[in-house]
């Protein structure tokens, strides 16, 4: 997967939580983000590895956006791993 591709999942992943108000709300409670500040920001990558980190955060979530858009569960793991923060830390 390339980086564009990963910003593709979590722009889906974006509008699958803009969709559905509960999502929505706790998407803004979660990130400190205002409503404003998240569609003028939405696209920035920083923005859409949060929005993946969300979706990751619970199965259930992961598992509807994933049927909504027809993806297979992993892909936003892997989507998240190539947007700023998702790197792998390597103490040793």
């Amino acid at each position: 997967m390339k980086a564009d591709q990963a910003e593709l999942i979590a722009i889906q992943a974006l509008g699958h939580i803009a969709s559905e108000e509960e999502l929505l709300y706790a998407f803004v409670d979660m990130s400190g983000l205002s409503p404003d500040d998240l569609r003028a920001r939405a696209a920035e990558p920083e923005i859409l590895g949060g929005v993946l980190d969300f979706i990751l955060m619970d199965e259930q979530r992961l598992i509807a956006f994933c049927e909504t858009v027809r993806l297979r569960p992993e892909m936003p793991g892997i989507a998240r791993k190539l947007l700023p923060g998702g790197e792998e830390v390597h103490w040793t």
